[in-house]
């Protein structure tokens, strides 16, 4: 596709919660990815599918501005990353909860300490409404009962769990997920899908994750996109991908893929 400038500077509308226009990464002379452009509506769930190392982790790492294109625009909220400031990208980055792969909890704190360190650090609440918001965040995942519990007595599911309560605690308008069934049993897979799926359906959060969990994929997505070397080659629903003429695609999605 043609590089069109105008077009990568031109704001996307309002219905679009983030958009990459023709975005280009490369680390030396290692080109991750070539040209990638994606739009995500406001209060839709996207996935981003690919084998390892084709660029979803870089990818998504530009949403919130951890890594910038060599070229290309992205776009959040309606305001153009590269031209923020940076008290105006830590302002935008309060409205953005990131589910981390690991899940990222640290060890040493109980899980409302895990929570409340982020109500703290950035929100002038009272105790009273940081106990309150911990609570809702807990009861809404399921688990009001651990929050004096460390993350080492926990099951891998529940510390993912824990760790998706901890990126709602904050209200958040958009929410990223690196691989957040990576590890799991079918059954957390299921729950932890199925509570993605809710924070759309009920909060209107519109939610990006990269994985290459066609289960969790299949619950979550209303729009799927296949990353391959650096590039978007199909997109659409995922029964979309899964009849895409693309061989990397459709072999992706072939006999084994619950395998995975």
């Amino acid at each position: 596709m043609t590089p069109n400038p105008a077009l990568e500077r031109q704001a996307p509308p309002k219905s679009v919660a983030l958009a990459l226009r023709n975005v280009h990464k490369a680390f030396g002379t290692k080109q991750i990815l070539r040209g990638v452009s994606l739009e995500v509506e406001r209060g839709t769930s996207a996935v981003v599918l690919g084998g390892s190392g084709s660029g979803k982790s870089v990818l998504i790492k530009h949403v919130v501005r951890l890594l910038e294109p060599d070229s290309g625009t992205v776009w959040v909220l309606g305001q153009r990353l590269d031209m923020l400031s940076g008290d105006e990208m830590d302002t935008l980055r309060l409205e953005i909860g990131y589910l981390f792969q690991g899940g990222a909890l640290f060890d040493s704190m109980t899980v409302f300490e895990n929570l409340d360190f982020l109500l703290c650090r950035h929100k002038p609440y009272s105790a009273a409404e940081r106990r309150g918001r911990i609570e809702t965040a807990l009861a809404w995942v399921k688990l009001p009962k651990t929050a004096q519990q460390y993350p080492s007595e926990l099951s891998g599911g529940q510390r993912k769990r824990i760790a998706l309560a901890r990126a709602i605690v904050m209200e958040p308008v958009i929410l990223l997920y690196d691989e957040p069934t990576t590890g799991l049993d079918p059954a957390s897979v299921q729950t932890v899908s199925h509570l993605i799926a809710r924070l759309r359906d009920e909060r209107g959060i519109t939610s990006v994750a990269i994985t290459h969990d066609l289960l969790c994929a299949d619950i979550i997505a209303d729009r799927a996109f296949f990353l391959h070397e650096g590039r978007i080659v199909a997109s659409g629903t995922m029964d979309d991908l899964r009849h895409s003429e693309h061989p990397v695609a459709g072999n992706f999605f072939g006999p084994h893929a619950y395998l995975r």
